[in-house]
C-alpha cells in the first residue's frame, strides 16, 4: 500500500474522523462540550489500560529486554531537546525562555498520541512491544528536567554577568526584569513531574499489570481492552474541539514555528523508527518507538512549564503541540512511519539495513 493510500485510509478511521468532527464543531461555534467528569476520567482510563498491557509485557519478556531501548530512548530525547533549543534560539530567534519551553515540549512525549498510535496499529492488524509504555513513563519528565536545569544555568550566568557589569547594588533590578524569578528548584520540578497524576497512574498500572499477569488481566480485559478504542474516540472529540479553538492562534505563532512543528516531529520520528529497527524491535514496536520521539506533550507540558519557566508564552508551546503537531502526527506521520517500518522489516531488509549502517559507522 502506498503512503498516500495509507494516509487516506487512516483519514477514514473512526478516531481521525471524530477528531476532525471535534474541530468542525469548534469552528462552527457549537456548544458541544464533553462533560468535565468524563474529560478527567478518560485520560486516567487510557493511561491505566496502556500501563496494564505494558506491565504484562514486561512480565512476559523480562526487564532486561527493555533496558537497552529505554536507555537509547532517554539518550535520544536529551539530544533532541538540545537540538530543538539550538534551532529555536539560533535560527528561529526565540528568546531563551520560549526556546527551552518549546524544546522540552518537543523532547517530551504525548500519552494521547501514544494511545492513538496503539489504535492505529490495531487497525492495521499489527502489535507492538507492550513494554514501550514503561519507556513512555520514563521519558515524560526527562526533557523537562534538562530544559529547566539549562534554563537555571543560563539565568545564573545572566545574573553573574549583570553583577560584574553594574555592581552588586543594582542586582535587585533583576527581579524587575523577571530574571531571578525564573530560577526554579529542580527537586521541586522533579517531584511534581514524577508525582503528577499521569505518571502515577501509568507507573502504578505497569506495576499492577506486572503482578497480575495475563491470567489476572483476563477478568478485567472487557474494560481495559475491548473498550479502549471507544474511549479514545470520545477523548479525541474533546481534543478536536480544543484544537479547533486554537486554529486562530496558529497565525500568531509564525510560519517558522509552524514549519518547526511539522519538520521536527518528522525527523525525530523517522530517526526513532530506524534506531528501533536496529535495536531489533518489531514492525509495530519501531512505529511506537518513533512515535514516542515524534510526539509533543500538550497535557503535561503546560502543567510543568507554567510553574517551571513562567516567562515562556504558553500560547506558543500549547498551540504548536496541540494545534499543529498532534493532528499532523495522527493523520500523516503515523502512516509514514508505518510504511518505513514495513519496508525495513520486509524479509531481508533488516539484514541489509544492519550491514549498511555498520558500513557507514
Amino acid at each position: 500500500m502506498e503512503i498516500l493510500e495509507l494516509i487516506q485510509s487512516n483519514l477514514l478511521t473512526p478516531i481521525v474522523l471524530f477528531f476532525i468532527f471535534g474541530i468542525i464543531a469548534a469552528r462552527i461555534k457549537s456548544d458541544l462540550k464533553i462533560p468535565d467528569a468524563i474529560s478527567e476520567f478518560l485520560p486516567i482510563y487510557l493511561l491505566a489500560a496502556i500501563g496494564l498491557h505494558g506491565g504484562i509485557e514486561m512480565r512476559n519478556t523480562g526487564f532486561e529486554t527493555m533496558l537497552v531501548p529505554m536507555l537509547v530512548a532517554i539518550g535520544l530525547s536529551l539530544v533532541f531537546t538540545l537540538n530543538h533549543y539550538q534551532i529555536l534560539r539560533r535560527i528561529g530567534k526565540f528568546n531563551l525562555f520560549d526556546s527551552y519551553a518549546l524544546a522540552s515540549t518537543y523532547g517530551a512525549v504525548g500519552a494521547v498520541t501514544f494511545s492513538v498510535g496503539l489504535s492505529f496499529l490495531k487497525n492495521q492488524g499489527v502489535t507492538s512491544e507492550g513494554y514501550i509504555a514503561a519507556i513512555l513513563a520514563v521519558l515524560e519528565p526527562v526533557a523537562f528536567i534538562l530544559a529547566i536545569f539549562l534554563t537555571n544555568m543560563a539565568v545564573s550566568k545572566q545574573i553573574r554577568e549583570k553583577k560584574e557589569s553594574v555592581g552588586e547594588t543594582q542586582v535587585a533590578s533583576e527581579i524587575e526584569l523577571g530574571i531571578s524569578e525564573t530560577k526554579t528548584n529542580l527537586k521541586q520540578v522533579l517531584h511534581e513531574s514524577v508525582t503528577g497524576k499521569a505518571i502515577v497512574i501509568l507507573l502504578g498500572s505497569i506495576i499492577i499489570g506486572y503482578l497480575i499477569g495475563e491470567e489476572g488481566f483476563s477478568s478485567i480485559s472487557i474494560v481495559f481492552d475491548e473498550l479502549f478504542t471507544g474511549a479514545i474516540v470520545i477523548f479525541l472529540i474533546e481534543m478536536g474541539i480544543i484544537a479547533g479553538q486554537r486554529l486562530d492562534d496558529i497565525k500568531k505563532v509564525g510560519m517558522f514555528l509552524v514549519g518547526f512543528s511539522i519538520l521536527i516531529p518528522t525527523f525525530n520520528g523517522i530517526i526513532g523508527v530506524l534506531v528501533a529497527t536496529l535495536l531489533g524491535l518489531s514492525l509495530g514496536g519501531a512505529v511506537m518507538f518513533g512515535l514516542l520521539l515524534a510526539s509533543a506533550s500538550f497535557i503535561a507540558a503546560p502543567a510543568v512549564l507554567r510553574h517551571a519557566i513562567p516567562q515562556a508564552k504558553p500560547s506558543l508551546y500549547i498551540t504548536s503541540a496541540l494545534g499543529i503537531t498532534f493532528p499532523y502526527n495522527i493523520i500523516v506521520l503515523l502512516p509514514i512511519m508505518f510504511m518505513i517500518s514495513t519496508v525495513l522489516h520486509n524479509e531481508g531488509s533488516i539484514d541489509l539495513f544492519y550491514y549498511i549502517s555498520r558500513g557507514l559507522l
